[in-house]
């Protein structure tokens, strides 16, 4: 579905936790400068917002979300066994952003023993065993459960969205990953919907591979995949594997899009609560995120101009932050690549 958007557009800025506000404030300076058309609207999540109003994802930051059908999201802290559930998860099923966009492409000057990197993961992101399907077996939790949810409709709807993105992005060649010799039903289904919708975009290569030889393939030979398309659990693994080959998590963009409209555009590392407000943390993940936000709403120049001036400040020790080998703190990569862009 094709979305139009208004010249500019509002956007739901959830800042996040730790390092979040810092982050994100650097990002919407460098929007700015890059001549991004965007107003804000700030609302909270995670464990701000817990904090704060007793919820980690508040009625007034759903309403603002559904209204506006954009976000720009920080990271969000998340309680390991306890406490509530992921928000990140929630947002994805309560929007229906059924594909997890995650270009990864090596950066001149970011240090990591891989070159030539330029693969684009696309995760289904409502289903599998990410459906929240689960419970303890008896009484005094000894042992517990979870259901891999795969359907039809949700492996063919994101199946052809990553057809149709190789098509509009000069994609050659999709893979599809699974574990379908194991899992002959759920995984067998998702394999069996790729090959049918494959065959309706001829012009497009497609094979299909096992997930672990995956994993070893993208750290042996990662210049022979072009595009991956692959569940939930899958994905959300071998796409912070694919951020590895290019220097990290927090050099790496993500986009969650949904069926009808609405798109979160988000930073896929964590919070880092160590280095909060010491203003060193490195914004480029959700900086890069930001650029595929003004790409999907249809603000090209400004978000090539935008992605030049990341690579630019990137190429260089003098304006990299620090957990890059680089010099500089957070406001001093952000001035950076602002004088890169000429603003």
């Amino acid at each position: 579905m094709t979305q139009t958007y208004p010249a500019e557009p509002t956007v739901a800025l959830i800042e996040g936790d730790g390092i979040g506000p810092e982050i994100s404030a650097a990002t919407r300076r460098v929007i700015a400068a890059a001549g991004g058309k965007l107003a804000w609207e700030p609302v909270l999540a995670g464990m701000t917002a817990a904090e704060k109003l007793g919820d980690p994802l508040p009625a007034a930051t759903l309403d603002a979300i559904k209204k506006h059908q954009l976000a720009l999201k920080g990271p969000l802290g998340t309680p390991i066994g306890g406490g509530f559930r992921s928000v990140n998860v929630t947002l994805r099923q309560t929007f229906d952003l059924f594909a997890n966009v995650r270009p990864t492409q090596t950066i001149p000057g970011v240090p990591t023993r891989f070159s030539g990197v330029d693969i684009v993961m696309v995760r289904e992101n409502t289903e599998d065993l990410y459906a929240g399907v689960e419970h303890y077996v008896d009484p005094r939790r000894t042992a517990a459960e979870s259901i891999c949810i795969i359907t039809r409709f949700g492996s063919e709807r994101v199946i052809v969205y990553a057809f149709e993105y190789a098509r509009s992005h000069g994609r050659k060649k999709i893979t599809l990953v699974h574990k379908a010799n194991i899992l002959k039903m759920t995984n067998g289904l998702f394999l069996d919907v790729g090959r049918e919708v494959a065959a309706r975009y001829p012009d497009i290569a497609f094979d299909d591979m096992i997930v672990d030889a995956t994993a070893m393939k993208l750290v042996v030979q990662p210049e022979r995949f072009d595009m991956i398309v692959t569940m939930n659990l899958f994905g959300d693994i071998l796409s912070d594997l694919t951020a590895g080959l290019i220097g990290g998590l927090g050099v790496a963009p993500a986009a969650n899009i949904g069926d009808g409209g609405c798109a979160i555009f988000e930073a896929v590392h964590g919070t880092a609560p160590d280095i909060a407000g010491k203003g060193i943390a490195n914004p480029t993940g959700l900086m890069l995120s930001a650029v595929m936000l003004l790409e999907h709403v249809g603000q090209r120049e400004a978000a090539a101009r935008m992605k030049a001036g990341i690579h630019a400040a990137l190429a260089s020790p003098e304006t990299r932050t620090g957990d890059l080998g680089g010099k500089t703190n957070t406001a001093g990569y952000a001035d950076a690549i602002i004088r890169a862009m000429g603003a």
